[in-house]
């Protein structure tokens, strides 16, 4: 059985430290700039690691469900976000074994990763669906990633398929309102980029409202993921930062961080096309992905001395780090977080030192593997 990408690049690429260290200038994880937010930061500082957490996390639960509007029980926790899609997936290949599972175009890797570690089936969004052979877990990230686009919810059926959307995100968008969820959506939550926190670990999903059409369903997925979580899914650190997440003041710093980089992104965008030459498509987020230079899919693109498979090593050997974003279903791209303008001028200086002044001309014409694209636009 064949995955979309290639199973060891989207099982083991991700962005931040790897085996050379933390990166000293790093654009490759989606973290708040901002961050660490100080109020979570005191919090997970001051957490009593002699005791276990209460193994239901009751209190943890109420909190993060006035935060929401709903009722306790339909707040779910999880280890991280990924804990959630694979413990996700796996109720929906206990329930219907080799089910197709339908992920974004271009996406994080752990939806179709933890599908193919199942044997189920995954399909891209762009890919025809046979509308007698329904995806019966559906995953959709708002805003997108690594794009950082915004992007409307796939119609489903909540009575016959799951529909999760993934909104790591949303707080950390830009631009514009985040669109409403489909009724019988479930939503995912991993707040530590938001809060700059990602080094803990600790996320959240919030089941659907029961319906006469979906209740069947509803329950007993909700029963499901809760049979199938480990004990205490959450450590201590993971419920300070939640909890403190849900608390007014987080919110509150959250918002007013969005100013911060929202003028950050214009000035990293000017430098990233003005001087560096890059071609950078618009994004509602604190990251988007870039390129210089034209390749196509075929043979010896990566032989090239320009390519991101050449330039990113070393890049990475004088302390700056980009997200290749091949495991995403982009090769040739890069994803590019928003950072400080001190970070942003390391990032120029060591660009010219790396690869010099060659003349990259900054190009909004996409070939091969990017003519889906065709809807997006540059800054």
């Amino acid at each position: 059985m064949t995955s979309i990408h290639d199973r060891n690049d989207l099982v083991r690429t991700h962005g931040g430290p790897d085996a050379l260290g933390v990166p000293r200038w790093d654009f490759s994880t989606n973290a708040n700039a901002c961050g660490p937010a100080p109020m979570a930061l005191e919090q997970v500082r001051q957490v009593d690691v002699r005791r276990y957490p209460d193994p239901s996390h009751t209190a943890l639960r109420q909190q993060l469900a006035r935060l929401h509007g709903v009722e306790p029980a339909r707040i779910i926790v999880a280890g991280s976000a990924s804990e959630f899609i694979r413990r996700m997936t796996l109720a929906i290949a206990l329930l219907h074994p080799g089910a197709r599972v339908r992920v974004p175009d271009y996406a994080y890797g752990e939806y179709a990763a933890a599908a193919d570690a199942l044997g189920l089936r995954v399909v891209r969004e762009i890919d025809d669906l046979d509308a007698k052979d329904p995806a019966w877990l559906i995953w959709h990230t708002e805003p997108g990633s690594p794009i950082g686009d915004a992007r409307a919810a796939p119609p489903f059926n909540p009575g016959e398929s799951v529909l999760v959307v993934d909104r790591a995100y949303t707080p950390l968008r830009l631009d514009g309102e985040a669109p409403p969820v489909p009724d019988g959506a479930w939503q995912l939550w991993s707040p530590n980029k938001a809060l700059g926190l990602t080094g803990v670990r600790g996320a959240y999903a919030i089941a659907p409202v029961r319906t006469p059409e979906s209740a069947v369903l509803t329950d007993w997925l909700t029963g499901r993921l809760a049979a199938l979580a480990p004990s205490w899914p959450l450590g201590a650190h993971g419920v300070a930062m939640l909890q403190c997440w849900a608390s007014d003041e987080a919110q509150s710093w959250v918002r007013s961080s969005l100013h911060i980089l929202r003028s950050w992104r214009r000035q990293q965008i000017d430098l990233c096309q003005k001087r560096l030459g890059w071609t950078c498509l618009t994004s509602v987020t604190p990251f988007y992905i870039a390129r210089w230079g034209q390749w196509t899919a075929g043979e010896g693109a990566e032989s090239d001395p320009l390519h991101p498979a050449q330039v990113l090593p070393e890049l990475r050997a004088v302390g700056i780090k980009l997200r290749d974003c091949t495991s995403m279903g982009l090769p040739g791209w890069v994803r590019v977080s928003v950072q400080a303008p001190p970070t942003q001028q390391a990032l120029a200086l060591l660009w010219r030192q790396t690869v010099g002044d060659g003349g990259f001309v900054p190009t909004v014409r996409q070939s091969g593997f990017q003519s889906g694209f065709q809807s997006l636009s540059t800054y």
